[in-house]
């Protein structure tokens, strides 16, 4: 199940975006396998990303984005035009203690 953000944390992952450059931008095949695999490989790496989307159809981005999320268990931070910033909170490494 995707993460959940309090308006707060939303609005300081916001801040914390700003200054960042989209590291996966999906191409005209879509939302492959491939692509998800590399969304997921960042927000593991960064934690909080931001991702570009091609194509001027607002809705179907939009049903991109949400099933971004679904498929990464990320919370969609914010959404303006064809970029989105994705957050997933890092697994522990402690796990194994």
């Amino acid at each position: 199940m995707p993460v959940s953000l309090t308006a707060r944390e939303r609005a300081h992952l916001k801040a914390r975006a700003h200054s960042l450059e989209p590291l996966v931008q999906i191409g005209h095949d879509g939302l492959t396998d491939a692509v998800v695999r590399e969304i997921d490989r960042a927000l593991t790496a960064h934690e909080l990303i931001k991702v570009r989307a091609g194509g001027d159809d607002r809705h179907a981005r939009a049903t991109m984005f949400e099933q971004i999320c679904e498929r990464t268990n990320a919370a969609a931070v914010q959404s303006v035009g064809k970029v989105m910033i994705i957050w997933r909170p890092r697994p522990d490494d402690d796990a194994d203690d």
